[in-house]
Parts: C-alpha cells; structure tokens; sequence
C-alpha cells in the first residue's frame, strides 16, 4: 500500500504532494514502482496533528480519486461525509483510524461493496502521544478489533471485506509497537488480513536516532527492516511510502519462503 498524502503537514511529507496535479503524478509513480493499493489522505493524523474541515478534505483528496479509477484506491479518512464521496468517485477501500466509530461511519461502509480497514487509535492525534498508557497492550488492542470487526459484521459488512491494522504509532510508545509487533500473529486468530504500518515513523527516529524531516531518506533503512520483520510477523499488508525499495523485500521475503512470483 503506497502512500499519498495530499496534506500540507503529514510528518515526512507534508506540503511535497498537497497540490492535485503532484499527488496524482506521485501516485502514478508508486503504481510503477509496484504499490497494489494507493492510500489517498487528506488529513495528517501524524501526533500533534489539527484536525481539518471536511470541506477542505474533500477539496484534497476528490480530484485525485477521480484520476486514479483503473487502480485500488485506499481513502485515509475518519469521516462518513468523506467516505461517501470517495466511494462514489470510485474508491474500493476506505482507510479508517477510528474504526468506523463516528456516528454514519458503519452505514457509509455497508452500503457499499468496498472493503475498510479498521485501526486501533488510543486519544486523539494531538494528544495520543502523550504518555499512553495499557494495563496489557495486546490484549487491549486485540479486544477492541475483535469489537469492531463483530460490530462491522452485524452491520452487514462482509468479514471478507475487512482489514485489520492494530495501529502502531498511535496513541503507543516504542515498548507498546515493539510489544504489538511480536504479537502480530495472535492478531490472526481474528481472520482477517492484518495491515502493518511503520514506514519512517518516529518509533524508527527514536530506535535509530535518524531524523525524518531533514532528509527522508534517514529512516529508509529501518523503514525496511521493520516491513520485513511484519511480514515474518504476519502482516498482510505493507502501508509505505517507499514503495520501489519495499518490494524488493517483499520479493527477496518471498524467495526465502519459497513463494516467489513466477
């Protein structure tokens, strides 16, 4: 999954793809260079993050879903109003980091075929990194998955249609996604495909001590290094921004194991 952020303020390249005509021209490339799914955001939900309009988010994100209808669109959003315009320009997944928890969020989802995803957040993006705390963080995250998976599924979204991403980054510090991470397979047990987003996140920066705003190139390395430890983990999924470079660990992940394309 290829990442598209049409903002001007998401953490590693906020302000770069803002303009329609660059996060098309961005998205092209990610195709290229072997995205299967392109996630289109038009809200950061980096820590520390303002919230947005849905006006202005739809400003963002619409004309871009409207150029990219031959291939998987993702729509990052915590919106319905959003959601339902995404999905009748054509989009096939909608992204949500709050699990369909806003009110309408579930409806939008059910009326249409489409597949979601469903993300573990604790707090709010401005304040989720401000000390988070779990009694047991597995369990915890795990639970509320299973919530809304049973949630989704009651209200007529398909089990096969559903994703589940527990979340690293959000309202988690290092200990709780290392901890998440090597309890990726128990996340399984819920059948559904598990999505894994690390890319440059500051996880990484406070791991390796690599900044990611100066040069977005410094958390390449351990961007990659942790897509490779998702998949042995069991993650499905790959949420990237650098597209090119990650599936060549896909592909050399795959030679190992025996199940290279042919």
């Amino acid at each position: 999954m290829g990442v598209v952020n049409v903002t001007p303020d998401s953490f590693s390249d906020g302000g770069r793809f803002e303009d329609a005509e660059a996060a098309l021209a961005h998205a092209v490339r990610l195709i290229e260079e072997g995205a299967d799914i392109l996630d289109v955001g038009g809200e950061s939900t980096r820590p520390g993050a303002a919230p947005v309009a849905v006006e202005e988010e739809l400003r963002r994100v619409l004309p871009v879903i409207r150029q990219l209808r031959d291939v998987p669109v993702s729509v990052d959003t915590r919106r319905p109003e959003v959601m339902r315009a995404a999905l009748d320009q054509g989009a096939s997944m909608i992204n949500d980091v709050e699990a369909l928890t806003a009110p309408g969020a579930t409806d939008a989802v059910a009326s249409s075929e489409c597949a979601v995803c469903l993300m573990h957040k604790k707090g709010d993006p401005a304040t989720m990194q401000r000390d988070p705390h779990y009694d047991d963080v597995v369990v915890e995250v795990l639970t509320f998955l299973e919530n809304r998976m049973k949630a989704a599924v009651e209200a007529g979204i398909a089990r096969d249609r559903i994703v589940l991403d527990p979340g690293f980054g959000f309202g988690k510090t290092l200990q709780h996604n290392m901890t998440l991470l090597r309890n990726l397979e128990r996340f399984k047990s819920l059948g559904a495909p598990i999505l894994a987003g690390w890319s440059r996140k500051s996880s990484l920066g406070e791991i390796t001590g690599r900044p990611v705003l100066t040069n977005e190139a410094e958390r390449l390395p351990a961007s990659l290094a942790m897509a490779l430890l998702s998949l042995q983990c069991g993650a499905t999924i790959l949420r990237v921004h650098d597209v090119k470079e990650t599936r060549d660990v896909v592909e050399v992940w795959r030679a190992f194991k025996g199940t290279a394309r042919a």
